[in-house]
């Protein structure tokens, strides 16, 4: 089990979380290995063979707890919800958003042109600190890329094109994606982004890792009050959760 940042991940199989006082208790076999003041907490992932009290549970919810349950290997399977939280005015606001093409592109053009802006610079460090290890000639081509597609993004474009433009943009990036894996090549190499289910290593380690951005990305947006199902770039449908991705 390890702590990072303002998340508790508990990997120990057999571990069972409890409530004490103000104190999460992380126990194995009967002995207490952790506690955590709730409030140094946000959010709690476990994986596999993981249990909690029912008094934790309430307590998460009522604390804005985020609480996710994956199995062992990162499928996710469930997550405790508490009420509703936030202003419903923000969710009304932000259904009258995803209503109007305009302001759904005004919104999921700004964030785009963060997404690829980030893409870009991720290349960039690995150009400046992987320089002599990577073959630097197509990196630097995508980063060129993806300089002309962030001047391309505009709110003003429809809907359809900003797609288009994440769906290129993705591809570019991906297309070098493997030039940035710098050690144990043998046994981590990228062929092309695959998903449900992830073909090989580097595959899983990436929907492993969106499956622990998800929790994240999902719980930031409760808590102030927006719905998770309701996007702007990508459109409404039963069982989705479109905000995450824009």
């Amino acid at each position: 089990m390890k702590k990072l940042l303002n998340t508790l991940f508990v990997t120990t199989q057999g571990s069972y979380l409890s409530k004490e006082g103000e104190t999460i208790v992380v126990s194995v076999e009967r002995e207490a290995k952790l506690r955590l003041p709730i409030h140094t907490v946000s959010g709690i992932v476990c994986f596999g063979n993981v249990m909690m009290s029912p008094f934790l549970m309430g307590f998460c919810a009522e604390k804005d707890v985020a609480v996710s349950f994956l199995t062992q290997y990162g499928r996710f399977l469930a997550r405790i919800k508490g009420p509703v939280s936030g202003n419903v005015l923000v969710r009304r606001e932000q259904y009258r958003r995803a209503d109007k093409e305009d302001m759904s592109s005004e919104i999921a053009a700004s964030i785009l042109s963060a997404k690829i802006s980030n893409c870009r610079k991720v290349l960039q460090r690995s150009l400046r600190d992987h320089g002599e290890k990577i073959a630097a000639g197509p990196v630097e081509q995508v980063v060129n890329r993806l300089g002309r597609t962030l001047k391309e993004i505009s709110g003003t474009l429809p809907l359809n094109v900003i797609r288009g433009i994440e769906g290129d943009a993705a591809a570019n990036y991906f297309s070098v994606f493997d030039h940035l894996i710098t050690s144990q090549k043998e046994d981590f190499s990228f062929n092309g982004r695959n998903r449900r289910p992830p073909l090989d290593e580097v595959n899983c380690l990436l929907s492993f890792l969106y499956t622990i951005l998800m929790h994240d990305v999902r719980s930031a947006l409760e808590c102030v009050g927006l719905d998770p199902a309701v996007g702007f770039l990508h459109r409404d449908r039963p069982g989705g959760r479109a905000l995450p991705w824009i």
